[in-house]
Order: structure tokens, then C-alpha cells, then sequence
């Protein structure tokens, strides 16, 4: 299982021992990430060898609310020395710039694209793996750097500009299992749909797709099916979506045709002046009307009430941005890092380190014979991290009693199946701060 290895190895966390990190990230995963970074990978003895740096990274992630000092001496990152098994600060943030962002980037990626493509073939609709795709932003520390690579929201009216850098992040999760197959992320300005573009590469064929709205764009979804063998989308009109029925395919199911605008057109010439799709009419209690869009034409094979189900599991890439977010950053305003390098080097750790616990998670289910949704993530991530933390003062004798402990555990904390019929309209609780918004003072056009 997960963390097998993982804990036995950092029970012994020496140079040697590292290589020992096995079972889902393959020891052959970490030298690839190493022999690819920029540069030649270091042979001198360091008070933090690289390859031990990459598990920082990801403890970093793992016991956020514990500085980076308390996270080297909890997972005995240090080499012994003279001056005992010590890092100084300094030697960390070092450390880290000689690790660079490449290295966690490829993990990550190597990871997911293993893990996240076999879970989501293993949790079908009709044959097709299910995949959702958003986007969310992070905030960073607001650093000139930072704000000067990642950029920000402008606050309108005049008002200047966000408090806070803001980086703008776009997945690709198999949506049943919540494990992330491929992430895009950069500046603030870019738009998510370009981002989305860039992730239609990682999509398998015979899959689905399900996208909000916003994505709605001849340049963006048609792609996604046609350089694909049975790629398939599914998104929600907007209000002003225009169409022409060309032929009815059931109650409230139509064959439509849009127009491809020139605009499209011009920035893609390779696409089509019309565009063949499926409008499926629908009305949830409590809601207006709607009308779901899908590349799936065929009425028998893809029945429309069940692709009017199968769309809301969209939600659940909400609640993946919102386990990240809400629980494993603890809703602090900004990650740690403070410069562009270490920032990526930081995100890269975070998805990789979710990757895990969502993997523990499925495992945990699969021997209970459970959806892996009905697994409480944050039972399973405060489990981990007191595992984790227990390990480091532990014989390795003692491990595999405790992971068996842990998965029972784990298998005490099964959600109930959710109830379709709750109907939650968009609302907040607590109102916003009645204090002035402290802004980004701008000294000759440079923020500060």
C-alpha cells in the first residue's frame, strides 16, 4: 500500500535509504525527475542531498501547519555530521534552489498520468472514463517577483489590484476517484481556456470529459473530441448560446448545429465553419431550466437522463479544489514560497503530495468495496499526517501493525451514499469584513 515504504523509509531517512520509497512512487520515477533536472546531479555529501529534497517538498505539503526547520527534523532529513543531525535555514532554502521546479514537475506528472488513468478506467460510464476539467486560483506571497511572473486580479473601479499575487491553476481529475491526471498552471492573466488546451494532450481515447460553461468555445472543445478516438465532452449552454435543431432525437433531446465564429476561425484555421452537437433540455427543482451541449450523438448507446446525472459529477472537481484548498493548505491566505522558482517547486508538491492521499484513499475503499468519494478525506489526511509524524520515532519493526491500523481506521470513516435529492443554492453565511482592503503601494510603476 501507500505508505508501506514510504514510513519504513523515513523511520530511516539516510541518503541510502531514500532510494527505498516504493510501491506507487517508483524509485525509477525519482531519478528520472532527478537526471532530467537542469544541470548534473550532485555526488558531494550535503547536509541535504537532492533526492532527500524532494521529500521536503512533499512533507512541506503533508504537515502544513509545522515550518520547513520542524518538517526536516520530523521527517530526520539531515545528514549526520559534526554538528549533529542539523539543517539550518539557510541550507534549506539552498537546498531547494539546487532542486528547482523541474524535477517535482515530472514527478508529478510521472504519478499522475499512472495513477489517475488507471483509476478512472477502472470507474467507467458506458465504457468511457469520466474526467472533469476547472479551474481555481492559488494565491502567493505577495513578493515583487511574485507579482511581477504570476500577476493579479484587477480590483475594478480604479482600485488597483488584488492584495495578493495570484497564480491561475487548471486540472484535469478522474472524477471518481478525485486523483488528479494532469495540471496546467501560470500567470493570473492567461485565461483558463488556454490553459485547458494544453491538457487535451494527457485526455485518453474512449473517455468523457465534463467541463463548466465557461469552456464553452468551438476552439477549445472541438479539438478535444476530433484529435481523439472517442473523445467525448459534456458542458452546460449559456444563457445566449444560439443553435439550429437539425432533427429531434427524443423529449427535450435535439441534434443541433452552431455557427463556428470568424474570430474562432482566424485564430484556428483548421476549424469548421459548423458544428455538429447534442442540446439536452432538463429542469432540477429549485432551478431554471437548462440545456446540457455534448459531443455524444448517439441518443441509444448515451441516454439523455442519464448524461443529465452524469454532469453534476462535475461538482465533484469543486470539492478536489476545495480538499487542497480547505484542508491540506488550512485556508491560509498564500502557499510558503516567496519566489516564482520555489512557488512551482511548492504547487508541483502539493498536487503530488493530494495524488497520495487520494491513492491511500481509493485503496481504502476498494478493500471496502465503497466508492473512493465515500472515504472522508480529512479523516484520511489527519491519519497520515499522524502517521507520518509517529514513524519518525518508531522501530520498523512496528510499521506494518500500524498501517493495518490505519486502514481500519480509515474504513471507520466511510461517508454515506450521497443524497442526489439536497438541493444547495449558491449562498454565503458570514459576511465580509467591514475593514478597508489593504492593496499593492505602487512606487514608479513598480508594485511593492
Amino acid at each position: 500500500m501507500l505508505l508501506d515504504k514510504a514510513l519504513a523509509a523515513t523511520a530511516h531517512a539516510s541518503p541510502q535509504d531514500f532510494g527505498n520509497f516504493q510501491r506507487h512512487i517508483e524509485p525509477e520515477w525519482l531519478e528520472e525527475a532527478m537526471q532530467k533536472r537542469r544541470g548534473t546531479a550532485t555526488v558531494r555529501k550535503r547536509r541535504l542531498p537532492v533526492l532527500q529534497v524532494i521529500w521536503l517538498v512533499l512533507g512541506m505539503a503533508l504537515l502544513r501547519n509545522r515550518s520547513i526547520a520542524d518538517v526536516v527534523s520530523k521527517l530526520d532529513l539531515a545528514l549526520p555530521g559534526p554538528r549533529g543531525p542539523t539543517v539550518a535555514p539557510s541550507a534549506v532554502a539552498s537546498a531547494r534552489k539546487r532542486l528547482g521546479e523541474e524535477p517535482m514537475e515530472r514527478l508529478f506528472h510521472r504519478c499522475a498520468g499512472e495513477w489517475a488513468h488507471d483509476s478512472a478506467s477502472h470507474h467507467r460510464w458506458r465504457g468511457l472514463s469520466v474526467y472533469g476539467v476547472d479551474g481555481s486560483t492559488v494565491r502567493v506571497p505577495d513578493s515583487t517577483e511574485n507579482r511581477g511572473e504570476f500577476g493579479s486580479q484587477g480590483a475594478g473601479g480604479g482600485r488597483g489590484t488584488s492584495g495578493y499575487p495570484l497564480v491561475r491553476l487548471v486540472a484535469l481529475m478522474a472524477l471518481r476517484s478525485h486523483l488528479l491526471a494532469a495540471v496546467r498552471f501560470g500567470p493570473y492573466k492567461k485565461g483558463e481556456g488556454s490553459y485547458a488546451t494544453e491538457l487535451w494532450s494527457s485526455v485518453p481515447d474512449d473517455s468523457l470529459t465534463i467541463l463548466d460553461r465557461g469552456f464553452l468555445a468551438a476552439g477549445i472543445l472541438i479539438p478535444l473530441a476530433r484529435d481523439g478516438k472517442n473523445r467525448g465532452w459534456l458542458t452546460r449552454a449559456k444563457s445566449n448560446t444560439r443553435w439550429e435543431v437539425i432533427r429531434q432525437l427524443g423529449p427535450g433531446d435535439d441534434l443541433v448545429e452552431m455557427t463556428v465564429t470568424r474570430d474562432a476561425r482566424r485564430k484556428d484555421n483548421s476549424l469548421p465553419e459548423r458544428w455538429s452537437m447534442r442540446a439536452i433540455r432538463y429542469e432540477r427543482k429549485g432551478f431554471r431550466p437548462q440545456r446540457l451541449l455534448t459531443s455524444l450523438v448517439d441518443a441509444q448507446q448515451y441516454p439523455a437522463n442519464e448524461l443529465i446525472a452524469l454532469y453534476h459529477e462535475r461538482w465533484e472537481l469543486e470539492l478536489g479544489y476545495d480538499e487542497i484548498k480547505t484542508e491540506i493548505l488550512e485556508r491560509e491566505e498564500t502557499i510558503r514560497s516567496r519566489s516564482p522558482m520555489t512557488v512551482r517547486q511548492e504547487l508541483w508538491g502539493i498536487l503530488t503530495t493530494y495524488n497520495l492521499i487520494r491513492l491511500e484513499m481509493e485503496q481504502v475503499a476498494n478493500e471496502a468495496r465503497v466508492e473512493p468519494i465515500r472515504i472522508s478525506f480529512v479523516m484520511a489526511l489527519r491519519l497520515i499526517q499522524d502517521e507520518w509524524l509517529w514513524s519518525a520515532n518508531s522501530s520498523p519493526g512496528a510499521i506494518p501493525r500500524h498501517l493495518r491500523d490505519l486502514r481500519a481506521a480509515l474504513k471507520d470513516f466511510i461517508l454515506p451514499p450521497r443524497r442526489e435529492e439536497r438541493v444547495y443554492p449558491r449562498a454565503v453565511k458570514v459576511k465580509m469584513s467591514n475593514y478597508a482592503r489593504k492593496r499593492p503601494v505602487v512606487v514608479t510603476g513598480a508594485p511593492i
